[in-house]
This record gives C-alpha cells, structure tokens and sequence, in this order.
C-alpha cells in the first residue's frame, strides 16, 4: 500500500517514523491535492472532498495548549500531546444539485 504523510510540521514526521508508524522513506508533501492522496494511506488532516479520495487515512490528534497552536511543533512536543491514531475511510455518496437538499421556511 502506498502511504503519504500531508503535514508542514517536521516534528510530526519525526513522531510518525521514529514510532515505526510510517518507513523512513515515506512520501512527505505540504499540500494535499486530489492528485497526490487518491488510492493512498495519508497520515495527516484533510478535508473532507479529499479523504473521501483516499483509500484511508489516519490522524494524530493534538491536544494542543493554546500557546502552541499555529507553532512549530518539535517531535518530543508531538510525543507530549499526541493522542491516539485514529483512522477513518471516507466514501462519497452524493452530489446535491444547486437548488436540491434541504427547503427552506
């Protein structure tokens, strides 16, 4: 299976191939595209039209203080706050047209 991590954060590189989650020679890039995550196992956050790309994927979440959210993040703090892995397989079922879904009052 063919794996990619979507991060700009060294540190959770790091954290993912020091954990033996990932090999050491696993594909890193800093923006997803529909391209790069279809049919490949991504580690990272995406939204939702293209996770629904993927074959799956899987996040480390962070339970960040407020001070360090939006900062570089070395591997022993990934280490410090990281949760769980946690991963999902999304599947996209449909497509509403412009004027369908939901009447308003």
């Amino acid at each position: 299976m063919s794996v990619l991590i979507v991060t700009r954060h060294a540190g959770l590189v790091s954290y993912l191939i020091s954990e033996g989650l990932v090999p050491a020679d696993v594909e890193v890039v800093s923006h997803a595209s529909p391209e790069a995550v279809k049919g490949k196992h991504v580690w990272g956050v995406l939204p939702h039209n293209l996770s629904c790309l993927t074959r799956s994927f899987t996040e480390i979440p962070l339970d960040l203080p407020p001070e360090l959210r939006g900062v570089e993040l070395s591997e022993d703090q990934v280490r410090q706050y990281a949760g769980q892995a946690v991963t999902y397989q999304i599947q996209k079922t449909h497509t509403l047209r412009q004027g369908c879904g939901y009447a308003s009052a």
